[in-house]
Formats: structure tokens, C-alpha cells, sequence
């Protein structure tokens, strides 16, 4: 036989006794309330793809627009050096065996 536990009889004291009523339009008014918090995630979740899009679709343009022509231009020497995009002005071209 085990001894009574403490806890277990506080719990059914509590169980026992009578529930509180449950306010008018408590339902409704959670229902609304997350409707709204939904609506406001779905939102901002659109929001951040726009700017993701917008982030990636400029970063594109950008390099589309700096990148080195691939003319080389009337008065180029012709030495075999090109173009760095990294800013490091002209480096020497690599030797391919």
C-alpha cells in the first residue's frame, strides 16, 4: 500500500471545486485576436520576401552594370594584363600552360 501524496489530494481539492465561468464573448475575441496576429505574420513574412527579392534583383543589376567590358578598348597596349572587378586596377594575366 503506498502513502497518500501530498500533491495528488491538493489536485483533487482543486478539481473539485467548482470551475469559474468562462467570460461572454471570450471565444469571439480570441478568435479575432488571432486572425489578426496571423495576418500580421503572413505580412511581414511578404514584406521580408519583397526585400529579400529586391535585395537579390539589385545586387544583380549592380553587377551586371560593373562588370569589366569585354572589348578591349582602341588604345589598349596589348601587353596581356586585364581588368581586376575586385579594384586592384590591372594584374597581370595568369599563364595557362
Amino acid at each position: 500500500m503506498r502513502a497518500p501524496n501530498r500533491r495528488d489530494d491538493e489536485v483533487r481539492q482543486l478539481l473539485d471545486t467548482p470551475h469559474p465561468a468562462v467570460p461572454a464573448g471570450l471565444v469571439a475575441r480570441a478568435a479575432v485576436r488571432g486572425r489578426r496576429t496571423v495576418r500580421r505574420r503572413r505580412v511581414l513574412l511578404h514584406v521580408l520576401w519583397v526585400l529579400v527579392v529586391a535585395a537579390a534583383l539589385t545586387g544583380i543589376v549592380f553587377a551586371v552594370l560593373a562588370w569589366p567590358d569585354d572589348e578591349a578598348p582602341a588604345d589598349d597596349p596589348g601587353d596581356g594584363t586585364w581588368w581586376s572587378p575586385v579594384s586592384m586596377g590591372r594584374v597581370a594575366a595568369p599563364l595557362i600552360p
